[in-house]
């Protein structure tokens, strides 16, 4: 396995959302693949939203492979383009950082998501399907040239499991990063877009965390990040972080409603270094200006 990141840098500042940039921008969001299918009608403005978080003071960037497990693009009808994608999303990423003159500063992660596992209609694959997808992509992020993995938005304690042991054996470091909502009735911690989910209290109780080098709360409301950052710190003594959203999701387009501007996300951002904190980005709203926001915010978060 690659050595330990942490280890070796104290904080980061994480890049901020790619697919709903692309959306911003002008890229349509499929159906059913979501960001993917910009891989195929956009990489140039895929690098180039990745350019721009570096120039904003991103030392992580993730890559857009969110939704591009062979499970969506089979969906889409690019199950043949399942290579092609991933490793052309790695490449852009590596481009990016190295035209911005930061490849020794600038981390790239390869994303894994829970997007086929919960999001797309009639597509909740079983455990073993589950396991067979996330190993295959890491194996093929690890391959292209990736320095981690990320999980993102993992839903419950299956998935993130399913996911760490794939990133494991990829030989790579793994942070994971759940994705939680607050119950107004009843002040509970759910997962996000679970209907009668468990608690975010149980599904880390259930997850073994042992081998990650971070947990995150991700994509989640700025407003509900405190609450699930408690929750971390009750079931893990490592490093944490944040990656929170703003806005509303409505398949396949992100409703920029109410979005939380700059100023006030890095002020939120600060409160959340003050609870430990010590790798801070943006997800599904947030911009480069968000990221620099971050950054002069953030003065005190020393990245590598």
């Amino acid at each position: 396995m690659k050595s330990k990141i942490i280890s070796d840098h104290r904080s980061f500042i994480l890049d901020g959302a790619m697919g709903t940039e692309l959306q911003s921008r002008g890229v349509p969001m499929d159906d059913l693949m979501w960001s993917a299918s910009a891989l195929e009608t956009d990489l140039k403005l895929v690098r180039q939203i990745h350019e721009d978080y570096i120039r904003s003071g991103a030392d992580v960037i993730i890559t857009n492979t969110f939704a591009t497990s062979r499970s969506v693009l089979t969906a889409g009808g690019k199950a043949n383009r399942f290579r092609d994608f991933n490793q052309l999303a790695v490449e852009v990423s590596l481009e990016a950082r190295k035209a911005t003159g930061r490849e020794q500063q600038v981390l790239v992660a390869g994303s894994m998501s829970s997007f086929f596992a919960g999001l797309v209609k009639d597509m909740e694959p079983n455990h073993s399907r589950l396991a067979t997808d996330y190993h295959e992509q890491a194996m093929l992020l690890a391959e292209s040239g990736v320095d981690l993995i990320v999980l993102e938005m993992m839903l419950s304690a299956d998935q993130a499991n399913a996911g760490i042991n794939a990133a494991i054996a990829a030989k790579l470091p793994v942070w994971v990063g759940f994705s939680c909502r607050t119950d107004r009735s009843s002040g509970d911690v759910l997962m996000l877009e679970r209907p009668g989910s468990s608690t975010f209290d149980t599904v880390l109780s259930r997850t073994n965390l042992s081998p990650t080098e971070a947990v995150f709360v991700m994509h989640t409301d700025v407003a509900d990040v405190p609450e699930a950052l408690r929750l971390v710190k009750k079931h893990w003594k490592g490093p944490f972080g944040a990656y929170a959203h703003s806005g509303d999701f409505v398949m396949p387009n992100w409703v920029f409603r109410d979005t939380i501007s700059p100023k006030v996300y890095a002020a939120a951002a600060n409160y959340w270094s003050s609870l430990g904190c010590i790798a801070i980005g943006g997800c599904c709203g947030t911009t480069p200006d968000h990221i620099q926001a971050l950054k002069l915010e953030l003065g005190h978060l020393k990245g590598p």
